[in-house]
């Protein structure tokens, strides 16, 4: 069996934690299905800015709405720059960055297990495994 090349290994991680990333937000706009239909999170825009303020619980429905926003916003970006292989490296390391700040916001106002659950951490960990990559498969520009 032939090994896979570590620009093979790269692509493939571009492309499934983008993949992630825009099926995150695809759930917290109904895509998945309404709230509380098997497998969705969110289910709409209401029920993510309510998560995002159990998460962020000093924040106000205001503060909670631009963060949420904000991270949305974020996880569309690094996402698409992860899919199209567009300047990879910070697209990356922005990801890793927001994996992590996830899973803190998660252990802190809910437990260590809900960032083991939704593997937070190895999505931070595949970013910057990806960041070290110089160049991977079928990119736009590295």
């Amino acid at each position: 069996m032939k090994n896979i090349s570590l620009q093979n290994t790269g692509f493939i991680l571009r492309l499934f934690l983008g993949i992630t990333m825009l099926s995150a937000v695809a759930d917290r706009f109904g895509f998945w299905g309404a709230p509380g239909a098997p497998g969705v999170a969110w289910g709409n825009w209401e029920n993510f800015i309510a998560y995002t303020q159990t998460l962020n619980s000093y924040a106000g429905k205001a503060l909670a709405g631009v963060l949420g926003a904000t991270a949305t916003f974020f996880e569309i970006a690094f996402g698409l720059l992860l899919i199209i292989g567009f300047k990879t490296r910070y697209a990356a390391l922005g990801t890793a960055g927001l994996m992590l700040l996830f899973a803190v916001s998660m252990t802190i106002a809910i437990s260590i297990k809900a960032p083991l659950d939704y593997s937070v951490f190895t999505s931070f960990a595949a970013a910057l495994v990806l960041s070290s990559i110089e160049k991977t498969s079928f990119a736009l520009k590295n």
